[in-house]
This record gives C-alpha cells, structure tokens and sequence, in this order.
C-alpha cells in the first residue's frame, strides 16, 4: 500500500508572514494541494506563531470538512496546555507530539520516551479519549516503537533529517536510511504503524520507500514548498506521489 502524503503548510505561511498581507494564500494553496491528491495537510503551531497563526487553524479545519471531508488534519507541537487547547477547539484526525523547545528554529531530534514517559502518558490517554490517532515524534532506534506503544500512541514518526541531510554524502545517507529501516521493522514487530518526515525529497523518497514498506504517511512541507516555486503547488504535489511509488 502507498504511503499518504500531507502537506505541511509552515513554510508558506512564514513566506506570508514576512509581510502582513493575505498571500500566498495557505487555504489557497492547501486546496491545490488536497485536489492534486494529498491526502492531508499538517502545521506545526508554534507559541510564538512566527509561521502558522492560531487563527488559521478553523479554516483548514473547515477547508478539509467542507470540500475535502476525505482528507486528514494533522497538528503537530510539545503538547503545552495551549497546544492541547488548539487541538481540542480544531478536532484534527491525528495529532504528532514533537519534544520542540520554543525557540527551536525547527525540529532536531525526537523524544526519549523512558525519560518522558510519565509526562505523555496522561496526554496519550486524553487524546485518545478524544477519538484522536497519536504520533510520537522519534530518532531511528528500535527500541522506540516498543516504548510508544506502552505509552499507548497508534503511530511513530521517523525523524528523518539526518537521513535528508545526508544528501550529497552517500555512505551517511545509506547510514542514515539503515537505522530507519531498522526501526521501521521494530515498529512493525510492536504493532505500532510508521510516519516519517523531516527534509525529505523528491529524490530521497524511493529509497525510504524501498527500505521502509510499512511506511503509512509521510508530512512535507519545506522540500515539497521548494519545488512548487518550480513546478507549481499541484505539480509538486504529483512528483511527490510519483516518488511515494517508486
């Protein structure tokens, strides 16, 4: 089965926010993006609300429910008390939990779930008491996907960018890719289903595809924005879903 692809939306909205203007539109453009075969859309609502706004969240919920109801929202954040707010007033079908620090340029690193894990427990429950799919944001290690599903969450998160910034090194980016596959198998074994995101391409995606079978979903935003300067929002969309198939 081909993994689904959502598009993350935080790299055009901090495009829109260097100016305060309504464009590029991300409602816009999140269209473009769901008609070309996404099958989601992903933001990562930071405190500060330097790229997604709060105030954008109702309208991609409302984008998805009124034209896309097929399609996925996926909200990803350190679950703070704000975050958690958002994700109850917005209802998303998945939400990934990423151990982001505020200041954080972007996420680096995943969470270390023996020493976190009586801090997402109790989140893990509420969540899925709310009938919402939790996504634990990890590095590559085996171990991980057996710790995530005594937590209780329904998916891992493979954090890849080591892996995609490895790119003009092969012999890193064939390390890189083999402890992926090597958690992807562990998460397998547990029972626990595989996302994955951070820098990956057009060009990267065959091989984590190849290597990782039970992938499910990947999010991208900043390499899949970069190449709709190219190719164009539905363009770009359709080069990923090829390279999801390769």
């Amino acid at each position: 089965m081909t993994a689904s692809l959502s598009v993350n939306l935080n790299a055009i909205a901090m495009l829109r926010n260097r100016r305060d203007l309504p464009w590029p539109n991300i409602i816009g453009l999140g269209r473009i993006a769901l008609a070309a075969g996404a099958s989601g859309l992903t933001v990562h609502p930071r405190p500060d609300q330097r790229h997604i706004r709060f105030s954008d969240l109702p309208a991609i919920r409302a984008l998805i429910d009124d034209e896309f109801p097929q399609a996925e929202f996926n909200i990803e954040g350190y679950p703070t008390a704000e975050f958690l707010d958002l994700v109850a007033r917005n209802e998303p079908e998945q939400v990934t939990l990423v151990p982001d620090d505020p200041t954080q340029v972007t996420s680096d690193h995943g969470w270390d779930l023996v020493q976190h894990a009586g801090y997402l427990a109790p989140i893990i429950a509420d969540l899925k008491h709310r009938a919402v799919r939790v996504s634990l944001f990890i590095d590559p290690d085996p171990e991980a996907p057996v710790a995530a599903k005594a937590l209780g969450a329904d998916r891992i998160e493979l954090y890849t960018g080591p892996y995609g910034g490895a790119h003009d090194d092969p012999r890193r980016e064939a390390e890189e890719l083999a402890k992926l596959e090597m958690t992807a198998a562990a998460a397998l074994k547990a029972g626990v289903a595989v996302n994955a995101g951070h820098d990956l391409t057009v060009a990267n995606l065959p091989a984590l595809v190849k290597k990782v079978p039970n992938l499910v979903e990947v999010s991208i935003g900043h390499g899949l924005t970069a190449d709709a300067l190219v190719h164009g929002m539905s363009g770009a969309v359709e080069r990923f879903l090829d390279a999801l198939k390769a």
